[in-house]
C-alpha cells in the first residue's frame, strides 16, 4: 500500500486510457511530442487529484472567526491529531465539538445520517433501496425525533450548539471542500447537495448502535431454523447452556468473593469456586436445554419457513457495515481493579469494546475542558466520542472513569402476527394493520413510494421487497394446531418488537455519565442508559470500583425470547419493563476487581432474568486467570493491563491439542507432520505462527467436515465461543453422532480425517513448505471505508481502504480479532480501541484508536494509530493542562 500523496491520487485517473485506432507508425519526432502531451495531461490529472485530496484537509493551526460563539475558544491537538476543546462555558464547548466532528469526520456523520434516515438511495441510486425500505421501516428516524422533542431544556441546548457548530462549518463550503468522497459519489449521484446538521441527525445514530449491539434476533432466526432439522438432544448440543460451573459470571458464582455492598437483588455474589484454577482446561461439559421452547408457526416437514427465514437472515448481513454484521464476537472486554490491588495505589480500568472494523473507526478521540468548572460548564472530560454526537461515550473525567461492554439482553423479539383482512388476530380482539406511505428518493431515478405496516408488536419486516416478500408466509396445511384450520385469507407474516423502536433516554444519559463525580451521580445517570443496554464498569479517584447493569429489558410473558413468538397469544406479550433499582450492580467487591466481557451477569436465580445468549465465557474466564495469576505475583500495573488485552490464547487449543497428539497418524505423513507442528506449539495465535495458522485451519475444518453437513445450510458454523464449547463437549463424547458419518465411525476417526484435510488445504493456502506458513497471511484485516470500501471500482477502493495488515488473535480470545469460520479467515470484528485509564495519575493513561483522528483520506491522521494498534501498542494519554501542553502541536482559536 503506497502512502505518498502523488502516488494514491493518481488512483483517480486509473480509468484513463489511450484513444482506441491509434496508427501504429508514427514518425519519432511526433511520438515524442505525443509522449510529451500525455505526460503534462498525467502530471495535470495528478495535481488536480492531489487538489482534491487536500482541498478538504481542516485548518487545525492560527486563528478563525466562529459566528455564534459567546467567547473565545481553544482547540489544541497533539501529534496524533486528537482535539482538545477549552471553552468558558457549555453552548461554546458542545459547539466547538460540532465544529471540530465536521472538520474531521462530516462525510461520515453526513452518511451515517443517511443510514439512519433510509436515504442511501440518494447516494448510491437504486442499489440501497432495499435497505432504505428496510430502514424507513424500521423508524429510526421517527423515534429519533420523538426523542428530541422529549429531551430536557439542558440536554437540548447541548445538541443545539453542536448542530450549530456543525452548520458553521458546512457555511459557504462546496461539498468537496467538504469532503473527498463527495466527489466520487457525485459522479453517480448527479451531485450532491449538503443539508444543515439538525440534533434529530445525532440522536438517530444512537438507533444504528443500538443495531449493532442488536441482541438475539439472528439467534431467534438461527434457532427456527435449525428446529426444522435437528432433534431436542440435537438442539441441546448446539445450543448448549452456559458452564456456570466453570466460567465466570460477573456478580456472584465464579465472579469473586462477596461485595461490600447490597443495594440491589442483583448484588447477591457467592464464594468464587474457581479461585484455585490454575489451567485454562475445563471438565464440566455443559448441560442441556431443559426449559419447554414454543415451537414457531410452520415449524416441520414441508414448512417454507427455513428458506424464508434464511433470506432474512443473509439480508439482515448484507446491510452497510456501519450498521454492523451481527456476531458473537461483536462485544467487548473490560475490566477494573481496585487500587489495593495495582502499583499505582489508585484503581485502573480497562476497555475494548469489539466491533465491525470501519475506515474511519466509528470512534473520535476527543478532550472538552470548560476554563473553570461550574453547575452551568461541568465537564472536564477526555475519551472516545462518536463523530456526529456531542459529548464523549467512554473515557474519565476529573473524578471518574468508566468503559462499556454489550450486556446482551434480549431486548428484541420476532414476532409472528396472524393476519386476516388487514387485521393482527389477537386471542384478546382483532386489531388493524397500522399504515404509512413514504417516498423515497432514488439518484437519477423517479422516486418509489412504499408502504411501511405495523402492527402493536412492531413494524411487519416480511412486507418489504426483495427476499422479504413471503418470509413466514404459510398456508394453511402449516404443522401447528393453532394454524391448520385457518381460512384460506389467513396469513403469517413477521414483526420485530424492539426496544430500540421506542423513544429512550440514552441521549440524556451521555451528559449525565460525562458530569458525574462518584458512583451515586453515575448510577443516576446510568438509569436513563436504556437502549443499547450495557455493562458499565465504574471508578474514581476515591479508589472506589463499581459494576452497573442499565437498559430498558423487558419482563417476558409465557415463552422465554428463545424463538420467534405467537403475536395472537397476548400472554406471551411483554410485560412491562424491569426496574432499574432490580438490575444487578456491585460496588467495591472484596476480591477488588470486576471483569465483564459479554458473559452473563449472575448465575440463574440470583437476579431479574436477562437473557440466555450471553457470550460463552471464553474471554471472561482468560481475563480473570491472567489478572488473578498476576495479583499473586504481585501488583497490577498499566503493562499488565496492556498484556492482558492482547492475550491471543486460542481457547481450544489446550483442549484439542492432548487428544491430536494420540490420533494414530499410521501412514499418513500429513497427520504425522501436522503433529510434529503442533508439538511445540503454546496455543497463541500470534501472526507469525505456522502452528496458529494450521489449528485454526484445522478447527474450521472439524466444523466444515463433522458439523455444517448435519446442520440446515442456512446456519452453517461459524465458529467463535459457541462453537469452540460445542467441540469441547463433543470431545468428551467419543461415540456421539455427530462425529459419525458414511466415512468415519467415531471422535478419532473424525479428527484424524479433519487433521489430514487441514493439512491440505494450509498447504494450498499457503504453501507446501510450512516454515513459510504465518496465520497473519490468512488472518488479514482489510479496514474498509464504510460508504465506498465495496464499491467494486478498485481504484475508488484503493482510494479509501487501507490494509491488508496482518494480525493475531481470534474468535473467542482476548485479542478479539474475530473471523466468521463459515466464509473464510479474514478478520472480520476488532478491538475497535483500547483505554487504559489509570485512576491515581490520569496522564499514565493509555490509548490506542484503530485508524486515526481523521477521516479524510490521504491525510497524516487518516490511519496513523493502525500500526500501533495491530502490534497491541497504546499511546500516551495527556490529560492535564501541563501534559497537554507538552504533547500540543497545533493551537486554533476560534473567536466570535
Amino acid at each position: 500500500m503506497a502512502d505518498a500523496d502523488s502516488e494514491d491520487s493518481s488512483a483517480l485517473v486509473a480509468a484513463v486510457r489511450p484513444p482506441s485506432g491509434a496508427h501504429r507508425f508514427v514518425s519519432a519526432k511526433v511520438l515524442i511530442r505525443v509522449l510529451a502531451a500525455v505526460l503534462v495531461l498525467l502530471l495535470v490529472i495528478t495535481l488536480l487529484g492531489v487538489f482534491l485530496v487536500r482541498r478538504s484537509f481542516p485548518t487545525t493551526d492560527g486563528d478563525m472567526s466562529l459566528p455564534g460563539l459567546n467567547a473565545e475558544v481553544s482547540v489544541t491537538r497533539d501529534e496524533s491529531g486528537v482535539p482538545t476543546v477549552e471553552a468558558s462555558n457549555s453552548h461554546d464547548l458542545f459547539m466547538a465539538q460540532g465544529f471540530v466532528h465536521a472538520q474531521d469526520r462530516f462525510w461520515e456523520m453526513d452518511f451515517r445520517r443517511h443510514v439512519t434516515s433510509g436515504r442511501l438511495s440518494e447516494l448510491f441510486g437504486e442499489s440501497q433501496f432495499s435497505t432504505d425500505s428496510f430502514i424507513r421501516t424500521l423508524g429510526w428516524r421517527k423515534v429519533a425525533e420523538a426523542e428530541v422533542a422529549a429531551l430536557d431544556d439542558k440536554t437540548r441546548a447541548y445538541y443545539e450548539a453542536y448542530a450549530e457548530g456543525v452548520n458553521a462549518y458546512l457555511h459557504d463550503k462546496s461539498p468537496t471542500e467538504v469532503s473527498l468522497e463527495y466527489g466520487v459519489v457525485g459522479l453517480q449521484a448527479g451531485g450532491v447537495e449538503i443539508e444543515e446538521w439538525t440534533p434529530v441527525d445525532s440522536v438517530s445514530w444512537l438507533k444504528a448502535m443500538a443495531w449493532d449491539l442488536r441482541s438475539n434476533v439472528e439467534d431467534e432466526i438461527d434457532r427456527a431454523i435449525s428446529q426444522t432439522a435437528l432433534d431436542d438432544e440435537q438442539m441441546a448440543d448446539i445450543y448448549p447452556d452456559y458452564p456456570y460451573d466453570t466460567r465466570p459470571t460477573i456478580i456472584g458464582g465464579n465472579a469473586g468473593a462477596k461485595s461490600r455492598a447490597a443495594g440491589s437483588k442483583g448484588s447477591k455474589t457467592g464464594k468464587d469456586k474457581a479461585g484455585d484454577k490454575s489451567s485454562d482446561g475445563e471438565a464440566h461439559a455443559g448441560g442441556e436445554v431443559t426449559a419447554a421452547q414454543p415451537q414457531p408457526p410452520g415449524h416441520g416437514a414441508g414448512s417454507e419457513t427455513p428458506s424464508n427465514l434464511g433470506e432474512l437472515k443473509q439480508h439482515l448481513r448484507s446491510l452497510p457495515v456501519l450498521l454492523g454484521v451481527n456476531s458473537h464476537d461483536i462485544g467487548s472486554n473490560s475490566w477494573v481493579v481496585s487500587g489495593e490491588r495495582t502499583a499505582t495505589g489508585g484503581p485502573l480500568l480497562a476497555n475494548d469494546p469489539h466491533l465491525a472494523p470501519a475506515m474511519p473507526s466509528v470512534w473520535h478521540q476527543i478532550g472538552l475542558r470548560c476554563t473553570k468548572i461550574t453547575p452551568e460548564c461541568p465537564f472536564d472530560l477526555s475519551g472516545f466520542s462518536f463523530s456526529g454526537l456531542p459529548g464523549v461515550v467512554i473515557g474519565h473525567n476529573q473524578s471518574i472513569a468508566w468503559g462499556l461492554t454489550n450486556l446482551g439482553p434480549d431486548v428484541a423479539d420476532l414476532v409472528v402476527e396472524k393476519i386476516r383482512d388487514g387485521k393482527v388476530l389477537r386471542d384478546s380482539g382483532d386489531e388493524p394493520v397500522t399504515t404509512r406511505k413514504e417516498t423515497v428518493k432514488i439518484a437519477k431515478e423517479k422516486p418509489r413510494e412504499i408502504t411501511i405496516r405495523s402492527t402493536r408488536n412492531g413494524p411487519l419486516i416480511s412486507d418489504l421487497e426483495g427476499p422479504y416478500r413471503g418470509v413466514l408466509d404459510a398456508s394453511t396445511g402449516a404443522n401447528t394446531a393453532d394454524t391448520k384450520s385457518g381460512p384460506a385469507d389467513e396469513h403469517y407474516q413477521l414483526a420485530l418488537q424492539w426496544t430500540a423502536l421506542e423513544p429512550g433516554n440514552t441521549a440524556s444519559a451521555i451528559f449525565g455519565l460525562n458530569a458525574a463525580r462518584n458512583w451515586k451521580e453515575f448510577r443516576e445517570a446510568s438509569s436513563l442508559f436504556d437502549v443499547p443496554s450495557q455493562n458499565l464498569v465504574y471508578a474514581d479517584t476515591a479508589g472506589n470500583i463499581g459494576y452497573q447493569a442499565p437498559g430498558k429489558i423487558p419482563k417476558r410473558g409465557k415463552g422465554d425470547g428463545m424463538l420467534p413468538r405467537h403475536g395472537w397469544k397476548t400472554d406471551e406479550d411483554w410485560q412491562g419493563y424491569i426496574d432499574f433499582k432490580d438490575l444487578p450492580s456491585l460496588y467495591n467487591p472484596e476480591r477488588g476487581w470486576i471483569v465483564t466481557a459479554n458473559n452473563p451477569v449472575t448465575p440463574p436465580g440470583e437476579s431479574v432474568q436477562l437473557s440466555n445468549d450471553f457470550d460463552d465465557g471464553d474471554r471472561a474466564r482468560r481475563i480473570t486467570k491472567l489478572l488473578r495469576d498476576t495479583m499473586s505475583q504481585g501488583d497490577v500495573t498499566t503493562a499488565d493491563m496492556s498484556r492482558i488485552q492482547g492475550d491471543d490464547l486460542n481457547p481450544l487449543a489446550l483442549t484439542l491439542i492432548p487428544l491430536l497428539e494420540e490420533i494414530d497418524a499410521g501412514k499418513d505423513t500429513n497427520i504425522a507432520e501436522a503433529q510434529k507442528l503442533l508439538a511445540d506449539w503454546d496455543g497463541r495465535d500470534d501472526a507469525n505462527s505456522a502452528a496458529a495458522a494450521y489449528f485454526n485451519v484445522l478447527s474450521k475444518t472439524i466444523l466444515d467436515e463433522v458439523f455444517a453437513p448435519k446442520l440446515p445450510d442456512a446456519v452453517p458454523p461459524a465458529g467463535g465461543s459457541r462453537w469452540y464449547l460445542i467441540i469441547k463437549n463433543q470431545l468428551q463424547k467419543p461415540d456421539s453422532e455427530w462425529w459419525v458419518d458414511d466415512e468415519v465411525e467415531g471422535r478419532d476417526e473424525a479428527l484424524a480425517r479433519a487433521m489430514d484435510s487441514a493439512w491440505k488445504t494450509t498447504e494450498d493456502l499457503l504453501g507446501s513448505e510450512p516454515v513459510t506458513w504465518r496465520w497473519g497471511i490468512l488472518h488479514r484485516l482489510t479496514i474498509r471505508n464504510a460508504s465506498l470500501g465495496e464499491s467494486g471500482i478498485k481504484p475508488v477502493e484503493r482510494l479509501f481502504n487501507r490494509g491488508p495488515y496482518e494480525v493475531a488473535g481470534g474468535s473467542g480470545e482476548v485479542n478479539a480479532t474475530g473471523w466468521d469460520a463459515a466464509a473464510g479467515y479474514e478478520t472480520n470484528w476488532v478491538p475497535s480501541m483500547r483505554q487504559i485509564v489509570d485512576l491515581k495519575d490520569f496522564n499514565h493513561s493509555q490509548w490506542i484508536n484503530l485508524t486515526g483522528a481523521s477521516g479524510h483520506a490521504f491525510h497524516p491522521h487518516y490511519a496513523d494509530q493502525t500500526d500501533d494498534w495491530a502490534a497491541n501498542r497504546t499511546q500516551p494519554w495527556p490529560y492535564t493542562p501541563d501534559a497537554l501542553d507538552r504533547h500540543t502541536e497545533d493551537t486554533l482559536v476560534l473567536r466570535p
